[in-house]
């Protein structure tokens, strides 16, 4: 994902009251004691992502991620505890009153899916119909309002985001995640790839509607953008390169592993193509003790072997350091200028 890309990434929108409303009393009816465990099974399946890898890339959803997330909490989550599902139990409610102007986007909302919507136009004085988007996944197109939206996108981008279908409109709702055209493509390509395996897997076709995979299974969608993330983060990472104050590359990378094959691994490193060794291994030559085996040596400053390879450097005539390998009698220490 490109600097550009990741800046317009999860722009806020703006939504009718009535709809935020309703969403705020959702948010607190899940939080409450009896839907506390649901609730963080929900979130930890559609999050499920950063909970594997996020640690390990220091990489945290974004607030519209997030947001994504507790609406689909909202709109698409059935208990497994048989309780009734947060749109029900609001619908359903006796104790508190609802009012009428709410009540009207449970329908709405407890039909809508997760999408990836590209943008085929933006009209942004053009009153309540700015944006025209279309339904990579089902190829249906839709008008809404989305005025906030309209100022930062463009045509050509896709919207990873909530979509609710009205007679006349369809609703972006509060969140949103602007992808560039290509990283949009890839995303809706990889969860068909997902759908596929797993029609192959079960043997049934009935996820062959767009509408009703998306229904169902939305938080794949999610999934897919933080591994773009994921990926995006790995490749700059893979771009940068680290230098010492004298220009040469900073060996910052360093791998630790036991062993007890010390004679071994020399012999191998001494033959490994590419490797250059920097001490002698006088002090560990292969003496045999009694029972003809041989000894390994102990760890002294005589027998710690040291191989470097080389590669380019700043200054070409100079082939700069680019990896060292360190074995002890003991431990192999790897040690190189990037992952």
């Amino acid at each position: 994902m490109s600097t550009e890309e990741a800046s317009d990434a999860g722009k806020l929108l703006a939504s009718e009251a009535s709809f935020d409303a309703l969403v705020v009393r959702l948010q607190a009816t899940a939080l409450e004691p009896g839907f506390q465990l649901q609730r963080q099974l929900a979130l930890s399946l559609a999050l499920r992502a950063y909970q594997s890898y996020g640690k390990g890339f220091h990489l945290n959803p974004l607030p519209e991620e997030f947001a994504l997330a507790e609406l689909y909490l909202y709109a698409d989550y059935y208990p497994d505890d048989g309780q009734l599902s947060l749109i029900e139990q609001v619908r359903d409610t006796i104790t508190t009153h609802v009012p009428e102007e709410e009540r009207v986007w449970l329908d709405p909302l407890r039909h809508s899916y997760m999408d990836l919507l590209e943008i085929t136009s933006i009209n942004a004085d053009d009153g309540e119909d700015g944006l025209t988007v279309r339904s990579l996944g089902s190829g249906r197109e839709y008008r809404s309002a989305a005025r906030e939206l309209s100022r930062v996108c463009r045509p050509g981008q896709v919207l990873l985001t909530r979509l609710i279908r009205l007679p006349d409109r369809a609703i972006i709702p509060n969140a949103a995640i602007i992808l560039s055209a290509s990283i949009g493509r890839s995303m809706y390509d990889s969860t068909n790839e997902w759908r596929r395996a797993m029609e192959a897997e079960s043997g049934s076709f009935e996820l062959g509607e767009w509408e009703e995979f998306a229904k169902r299974f939305g938080y794949v969608l999610l999934w897919q953008f933080a591994q773009a993330r994921f990926a995006a983060l790995i490749r700059t990472d893979a771009s940068i390169s680290y230098r010492t104050a004298a220009g040469q590359p900073f060996l910052y990378a360093v791998a630790l592993y036991d062993h007890h094959e010390f004679l071994f691994l020399a012999d191998g490193l001494d033959q490994l193509e590419g490797l250059q060794a920097e001490q002698s291994a006088r002090s560990a030559s292969k003496h045999l003790n009694s029972d003809g085996r041989r000894d390994a040596p102990r760890q002294t400053a005589q027998n710690i072997r040291t191989w470097m390879q080389y590669g380019n450097s700043t200054d070409e005539a100079t082939p700069g350091l680019v990896a060292r390998v360190t074995l002890t009698p003991t431990q192999l220490i790897v040690e190189c200028e990037s992952r």
